[in-house]
């Protein structure tokens, strides 16, 4: 059953909620599954899938929800993604909440959310600055640390609120993205 396999990882936060775990090793392997599952899914559609957002970034705490980027060859294709999608328990959220990027989201239990599928341009700006932010990460432990506290404070603060709290941490990865390596 999917929903014990989600818990089993550790994942899951309500849909308005902000709630961050301690790291889990078993994140990774939620991924590889879910990587192979899309890939299943989408076949040719996918240029490349990879595993982004905090979950990905090792030893800082994190909302328990798997992001994961699809790479496709024209933002178009992202359209042709819904069907397959679906077909393993995504319900596509639309292109106009975030520009450039194909939102799709996985749940448990209704409203617990456990993936983000974002499916954009392969080796456009959006799909550059998930894996940027990503490796930029991994390599400096100092800003993942320096990452993972502001999240804290930001949790406490938008507890009630992912939206908000999504947005507070934007100037935070603009800074990080404009860093040269």
């Amino acid at each position: 059953m999917a929903s014990e396999r989600e818990q089993s990882f550790g994942l899951g936060v309500g849909n308005k909620s902000v709630k961050l775990a301690e790291p889990n090793q078993s994140w990774h392997d939620a991924y590889l599954l879910e990587e192979a599952a899309i890939r299943n899914a989408l076949g040719d559609l996918a240029v490349d899938v990879q595993h982004f957002g905090s979950t990905s970034i090792p030893e800082i705490k994190a909302k328990p929800i798997i992001d994961i980027a699809v790479g496709v060859r024209r933002f178009e294709d992202g359209l042709a993604c819904i069907e397959p999608m679906a077909s393993i328990g995504y319900v596509y959220a639309g292109s106009n909440i975030v520009p450039d990027d194909h939102i799709f989201g996985r749940d448990i239990e209704g409203d617990t959310r456990t993936h983000l599928v974002h499916v954009v341009e392969h080796g456009g700006l959006t799909w550059r600055n998930f894996l940027t932010f990503r490796d930029r990460m991994r390599k400096r432990p100092d800003l993942a640390h320096a990452y993972e506290a502001l999240k804290i404070e930001l949790a406490s603060k938008y507890a009630d609120n992912r939206a908000a709290y999504t947005a507070a941490k934007k100037d935070f990865i603009q800074k990080i993205l404009e860093e040269s390596d």
